[in-house]
């Protein structure tokens, strides 16, 4: 399938897309992220200012480590982001639901050949 291009169903009709999902999405996301991101920044500040403080300089190691691992998650993200990973996120299910279908007609197939094959040795056996 060519980029850009509709996704394909079973019977080879192309399937419509929904224009408002990705923008729903995305409304939807900032509306979480921002408060967040604000709550995180307002407490980061605070662990800040904790640094400098004997009680508040055990936190440094763990919050550390946490920022660490969140950015190495986030280049990740990106980085499948960039790379059109989550494109065409509708194209694995019909590629399985095809691949199925594949797999059940030659399953009759082979389940037709062994009864052929099972008439023929009964014709064979008592003619």
């Amino acid at each position: 399938m060519k980029r850009g291009s509709a996704p394909v169903g079973l019977n080879g009709h192309a399937v419509p897309r929904s224009r408002k999902r990705p923008t729903g999405m995305i409304i939807l996301a900032l509306v979480i992220l921002v408060p967040a991101l604000i709550g995180f920044g307002m407490k980061f500040k605070e662990l800040l200012l904790l640094v400098g403080d004997e009680e508040g300089a055990f936190t440094v190691v763990p919050v550390l480590n946490y920022l660490l691992v969140t950015f190495g998650f986030l280049l990740l993200f990106g980085w499948a982001v960039f790379h059109g990973m989550f494109r065409d996120i509708e194209k694995p299910k019909y590629t399985m639901m095809a691949n199925e279908q594949r797999l059940d007609e030659q399953e009759r197939e082979r389940e037709q050949e062994q009864e052929e094959m099972a008439k023929e040795w009964w014709q064979d056996e008592h003619a």
